[in-house]
């Protein structure tokens, strides 16, 4: 399928979603124009992830911080963008509650002075064309918790967030409604579930417990492992994030779900029992021998779920991957690319990437 879209930015294109999306886009689809890269290249931002398309004519790095908004404006003016699609943030939650900072001036911070940016590109450069877009790719996380019998959220649900993780990106979305409200500045909002997939930083769940396993280490599940969510296999969540940019009405706010509400023992032990078909244990035995049960962390909510009704009816999108076929695939790359997560575990990428080494 072609792109209507000539030039687009995107930013964090080096992190799990934001690289998933660049290979969907130049990968699985007919672009013929440029997309631009902007990452700030921080701990999780790992440009190896998009090493395929180096000296590919339609993709151009460049490192820098969203923050910068001298750099942001040359950026948008020099390769007259379409299209903005903002996947820069800072996002561990567990990272948020040791240093909240860092979220804010981010998330928050980053996302206005990136707003603004385009707000003066689109007025000045651009006359208002009807065109351009700004997408913002933002959580569940902003709702809060759910009861365990409570409605999935919709894009109706207030924002009730419980972690400065959260609490970032909840400012960052109001932040992108204002410059809509107030200017009529063509935004979009996504707001998705727990992703996984190729690609993502091996501090998360399911990669944590695939090298855990892999190593022989414990398998540190918090509290008691029921905390339930959505799980959305991310090149799922990559053509969702296409078809909003492309076909969204503009000022909306759509919900991405993979229609998998699971608990996190659940995936756990579903992790195990792939690896251990795909990779059985040395001497025997199962990877779920390794379960370990820890304190829970603070504030960790209970339950997510997303109601994905509007997406699925107004632009008819729905995930293709279940979780059975989606978590197959991951397991199944991460066994394919252990040097990828060795080069993260031992800060070999860091090197690479600041050219040391």
């Amino acid at each position: 399928m072609a792109s209507k879209l000539n030039h687009i930015l995107v930013t964090g294109g080096c992190g799990f979603i934001g690289s998933n999306f660049i290979h969907y886009w130049l990968g699985e689809r007919i672009f013929s124009g440029k997309l631009i890269n902007l990452d700030a290249l921080t701990y999780a931002g790992n440009p190896m992830n998009l090493k395929e398309f180096e000296g590919d004519e339609r993709y151009v790095f460049i490192k820098g911080d969203i923050s910068d908004g001298e750099l942001a404006t040359s950026l948008l003016k020099e390769y007259r963008i379409d299209a903005v699609i903002n996947f820069a943030a800072e996002s561990h939650v567990d990272r948020s509650i040791d240093s909240p900072q860092p979220f804010a001036k981010t998330n928050v911070v980053g996302t206005l002075e990136l707003l603004n940016c385009c707000r003066l590109y689109w007025q000045n450069e651009l006359n208002r064309l009807d065109t351009f877009r700004f997408l913002h790719v933002s959580t569940d996380e902003v709702y809060g918790t759910l009861l365990p019998d409570a409605p999935s959220f919709s894009e109706e649900n207030p924002f009730a967030p419980n972690s400065p993780y959260a609490a970032s990106k909840a400012a960052s979305d109001h932040f992108v409604r204002a410059y809509f409200h107030t200017y009529g500045m063509p935004v979009l909002t996504t707001n998705c579930s727990n992703n996984y997939g190729p690609f993502q930083f091996p501090e998360k769940l399911i990669p944590l417990m695939i090298q855990n396993a892999l190593a022989g280490k414990p398998l540190p599940i918090y509290g008691d492992g029921q905390q339930r969510r959505d799980w959305l296999y991310v090149k799922d969540h990559c053509s969702a994030i296409q078809r909003v940019l492309e076909s969204g009405e503009v000022g909306e706010t759509y919900n991405v779900g993979g229609d998998c509400e699971k608990a996190n023992l659940e995936i756990v032990e579903t992790t195990c029992s792939l690896l251990d078909e795909l990779k059985p244990k040395e001497g025997g035995g199962s990877y779920l021998d390794l379960k370990t049960f820890v304190e829970d962390r603070p504030g960790h909510d209970r339950r997510y779920s997303i109601n994905f009704s509007k997406i699925r009816d107004q632009l008819q999108w729905e995930p293709r991957e279940s979780l059975e076929t989606g978590l197959r695939k991951t397991v199944s790359w991460y066994l394919k690319h252990e040097d990828w997560v060795d080069d993260i575990r031992q800060n070999r990428y860091q090197q690479q990437r600041l050219g040391v080494g």
